[in-house]
This record gives C-alpha cells, structure tokens and sequence, in this order.
C-alpha cells in the first residue's frame, strides 16, 4: 500500500505539470519532480539514513536544471508546496550537501521564489 506522503506527491506531481506547461522558463516541473521523486523514501525516513544513489544523481540533475534565475525560480514553484507533504521538511536542504552538490539556491518550505536569484 503506497504511504501517504508518496499519494500526496504523486497529486501534486500531476496538477504541478500541467501547470508547468505555462512557465516562461525552460525546466520544467515534471522534470523537477522526477528528479527529486528518489528522495522520497530518505524524506519519509526523516533523513537520517544514507541518502540513496538515485536521490545523489537526482540532486545532480536538478543542479543541471537551474543553470539561470528563471529556471531556480520555476524549480522553487515547483517544489515549495509539496516540501511540508513529508514528515520532516527540514531534511530537505541536506540531501545536495550530503551528495556532495552545489545547488545554487537552499530549498527550504520557507523559501521565497521570487526572491532567488
């Protein structure tokens, strides 16, 4: 039986890519989505586990991704309301350190897109 947290980011996943078919910039929230969506398991572990290969190599795409502030702002869109959905939020800004990734802004549920740069 799929966790509630998994039925949670699975509805977003889908409402958030056909709402991304709008954005000006060229990621995508699908590609977002797929990228961060192996980090699901350490998200619901509470991040206290090794972080998974495929979350490290997700982490790395998204850093791929967010080449321009467009495209760190629509990534920022994308992932802010699904962030509260796991049981421990603040897990989620360790995963690109802890994979040895630069992202070049903190996705934190407090995080203001606008504001990246």
């Amino acid at each position: 039986m799929a966790s509630s947290g998994m039925i949670k980011f699975t509805v977003v996943l889908t409402c958030l890519a056909v709402i991304a078919s709008h954005a000006e910039a060229a990621v995508t929230c699908a590609g977002v989505l797929n990228s961060v969506a192996p980090c699901i398991v350490y998200l619901n572990g509470g991040g206290i586990s090794p972080v998974p290969p495929a979350c490290c190599a997700g982490a790395r795409s998204l850093n791929l991704q967010t080449r321009t502030m467009p495209d760190r702002q629509a990534a920022c869109r994308c992932l802010k309301p699904i962030l509260n959905s796991f049981p421990n939020p603040a897990a989620v800004p360790t995963i690109a350190p802890k994979c040895g990734v630069n992202l070049s802004f903190k996705i934190t549920p407090s995080m203001n897109c606008a504001t990246i740069n």
